[in-house]
């Protein structure tokens, strides 16, 4: 029993063959790659991440809702997103490049594009006649740094 229960973890851990575990190791070190290029695996990093999924996913469905999908709009939309990425990627280096301490540049560019996100959540709730409070369209427009926008337009 604990010799199965040991080949079961192993298996899990490394794969059940060459081929899996080769690739489960490339993948590895791909997403660590990319984290550590991105700074870290933070609750900033998972906040953007978890945004721009959240985005995708509403905008997709309110363009389902209004009979709109455009699958060339949702390949651009993914694309800028992995190009915000780069942005977060070049301010790590910037800070460095720049001997901060602290992920100063970095920390910028989260706030400005969670804001820029959650704006468009919102929009997306809003062709859903999902409500969303006021004082949350607020504190996201602050974010944004958008002052010319209007929060309680967004969604609307």
């Amino acid at each position: 029993m604990i010799k199965q229960l040991l080949l079961n973890i192993s298996t899990a851990a490394v794969g059940s063959g060459p081929k899996e575990s080769l690739l489960g190791g490339i993948f590895a070190i791909v997403v660590t790659t990319i984290t550590a290029a991105l700074g870290g695996w933070d609750v900033a990093l998972q906040a953007l991440l978890f945004a721009m999924a959240f985005d995708y996913v509403t905008g997709l469905l309110a363009a389902i809702k209004d009979k709109r999908v455009d699958s060339d709009a949702m390949l651009w939309g993914g694309v800028r997103k992995i190009v915000v990425l780069g942005v977060i990627a070049l301010t790590v280096k910037f800070d460095v490049l720049f001997g901060y301490q602290e992920p100063v540049l970095r920390t910028i560019a989260f706030y400005f594009y969670l804001g820029r996100e959650g704006l468009s959540i919102v929009e997306n709730l809003g062709k859903l006649n999902i409500l969303v409070p006021q004082a949350i369209k607020d504190r996201l427009n602050q974010l944004k740094g958008d002052g010319d926008k209007d929060a309680s337009q967004v969604g609307k």
